[in-house]
């Protein structure tokens, strides 16, 4: 058809063409704002919504206090055994050095450091006691320490059992919630294919067709493209069976078209050559030339071939001689190649 058109026809056309594109775009990006914005016309539940909160509360406070306790209480734990750890590093160092000054007072076996052996004995003595203090006072921590932890896991485990049933609530709410959502988007893009459809049959072809086939692209991706990463899991059969009612709409469209335009070449052929000739639009006549094919009945004919004057399927005429010139010309041309006569003195 492109080769049949006045250059200034194909780039309007051409030119239309992105009329058409960049409408269904602006389209497009409004309908994937309106898409993504409608779950924002349902409150947003969380798992606050369902807990019951009298029982919680105090839980949550308790646990908060638990969490406190265990804090102050792992914090005393640390320094009693960094002071046992020192206890301990004191004692074991006495008990080297008395080891020692033992191993040398049994060497010279002098009878009168008797008096520094008790001082030395009672010294040792005196830092084993406070070890055992700082032992004792960290396994009271650690007591206290496993107390406070205790006391948490119960609260945090009464609460995470209000939780739990709350959960179960909140997942069946968000199911619904996102099921009425899916039924907005739906009923949202449900009826632009419908209308898409409409636009397809009855005025694709019509003035205003950049803008038809905008929106008709604009559905067609609102519905596949849009609408697809918000389907719920079962999602995919809505999907599939509008896909398959979309598919026999069209499938059913496409045969009840072919028939009749069977039909309608079956009584175009049956009609007399010159009145078969005037039905037939100049340029469709020239597209259908341009592609090899008969302009009457679009069966291949083979146009370079002089010898052939009448399409050998239909029997409409393509070639006939120019009455002033003799010359051989299109018997669809309005003009004669060769001397410019009009076609209105030619003879079919």
């Amino acid at each position: 058809m492109s080769k049949a058109l006045r250059l200034s026809e194909k780039w309007f056309r051409f030119g239309l063409w992105i009329v058409a594109f960049v409408f269904a775009s602006f389209l497009i990006g409004l309908g994937g704002t309106i898409v993504q914005n409608l779950p924002k016309v349902e409150h947003r539940v969380t798992l606050d919504d369902f807990i019951d909160q009298k029982a919680a509360a105090p839980l949550r406070d308790e646990l908060k206090a638990m969490r406190e306790k265990r804090q102050v209480a792992q914090d005393a734990h640390d320094q009693a055994q960094l002071k046992l750890n020192g206890a301990r590093a004191n004692s074991a160092a006495a008990r080297d050095t008395f080891n020692n000054w033992l191993a040398t007072r049994h060497a010279t076996k002098r009878p009168e450091q008797d008096a520094e052996l008790i001082e030395r004995t009672q010294a040792l003595d005196e830092l084993k006691i406070l070890e055992r203090k700082a032992l004792a006072d960290v396994e009271r921590q650690q007591q206290g320490l496993l107390d406070a932890r205790q006391s948490e896991e119960r609260a945090q485990r009464d609460l995470r059992e209000l939780e739990r049933a709350a959960t179960d609530k909140l997942v069946i709410e968000q199911r619904s919630q996102e099921l009425r959502v899916f039924g907005y988007r739906l009923a949202l893009t449900l009826p632009l294919l419908a209308v898409a459809g409409w636009l397809f049959a009855k005025k694709r072809q019509s003035t205003w067709w950049p803008f038809v086939w905008g929106f008709i692209y604009f559905a067609l991706f609102a519905f596949f493209v849009e609408l697809v990463p918000y389907l719920p899991s079962y999602g995919g059969y809505v999907r599939y069976a509008v896909g398959i009612v979309i598919t026999v709409l069209v499938g059913r469209y496409a045969i009840v078209a072919l028939n009749r335009y069977l039909e309608k070449q079956k009584q175009a052929e049956a009609m007399p050559d010159v009145e078969r000739r005037k039905e037939l639009s100049y340029d469709t006549a020239l597209a259908r030339l341009a592609k090899k094919v008969c302009p009457g009945c679009e069966r291949p004919v083979d146009l370079a071939n002089t010898a052939i004057d009448y399409c050998p399927h239909c029997g409409i005429c393509l070639f006939y001689h120019c009455v002033r010139c003799n010359e051989r010309k299109s018997a669809f041309a309005r003009f004669c190649h060769a001397c410019g006569a009009t076609s209105q003195g030619d003879a079919g």
